[in-house]
């Protein structure tokens, strides 16, 4: 049964929250705090985490961003809770390491739906035994992990999956369209600019000059391709 970590200071959102995923089938583990739950991540990893924004420190994007710098932990896929309706604040979560959002209210099905597209989809990442090489940069599925010139990179779990489906179709162009539904699944309600901020973000950890990038190139008014460079490795 998967874990789920439920972290809010409200008990009310909180205990909704975890009954909610437990009538879905999962396990639930609820803290009223960001640094309870960091505290005891050692003695068990989630599968997820359900983590409230606004919380008194460290808030939620202080332990997403501990998270996303951690090896143990970075690739726990985290939805974010928001009182925050404004993109501004949504596209600061999503480049701080959330792989997804809601915005309170939220309805418990649905908060159920995307916990269930992150595992599935995590589960499937790690189903795979590839390596994808381009240049500097390696790709490898068994280990769930991504390289550059042998130093790891730290990516979220959105971050990879973004980032396997361009290597994977190298030269190719894939739509902001394409790629909302290739890695965000039909389980997320968003628009293609989400695209653009991850493109944005993962850039700047895999390109030596993020606003001149050798990797990930821009097709105006389409979406992006992975540049085809040698050492390009499918096996």
């Amino acid at each position: 049964m998967a874990l789920i970590y439920v972290v809010d200071d409200e008990a009310n959102i909180r205990r909704l929250a975890a009954l909610g995923l437990q009538d879905a089938g999962y396990e639930t583990a609820e803290f009223s705090s960001g640094g309870q739950m960091l505290a005891a991540l050692p003695d068990r990893t989630p599968d997820c985490i359900v983590l409230d924004w606004m919380m008194p420190q460290p808030d939620g994007l202080e332990v997403c961003r501990r998270m996303r710098a951690d090896s143990r932990w970075r690739h726990v896929p985290v939805i974010m809770l928001t009182a925050r309706a404004d993109e501004v604040d949504k596209i600061l979560g999503l480049e701080l390491g959330a792989d997804d959002y809601l915005t309170k209210p939220f309805s418990v099905k649905e908060l159920a739906a995307r916990v269930k597209a992150l595992i599935r989809r995590g589960d499937y990442l790690a189903a795979r035994d590839e390596r994808l090489c381009a240049g500097e940069l390696e790709l490898d599925s068994a280990r769930h992990m991504v390289t550059k010139r042998g130093q790891e990179v730290a990516l979220s779990l959105r971050e990879y999956e973004l980032l396997y489906e361009l290597m994977k179709h190298p030269g190719r162009v894939l739509t902001r369209e394409i790629l909302l539904n290739r890695v965000w699944k039909t389980d997320f309600v968003g628009d293609t600019r989400t695209v653009d901020v991850h493109v944005r973000y993962l850039r700047q950890k895999i390109e030596d000059e993020p606003e001149n990038p050798q990797y990930i190139l821009t097709v105006r008014g389409v979406g992006y391709r992975f540049a085809e460079l040698k050492g390009e490795d499918k096996a």
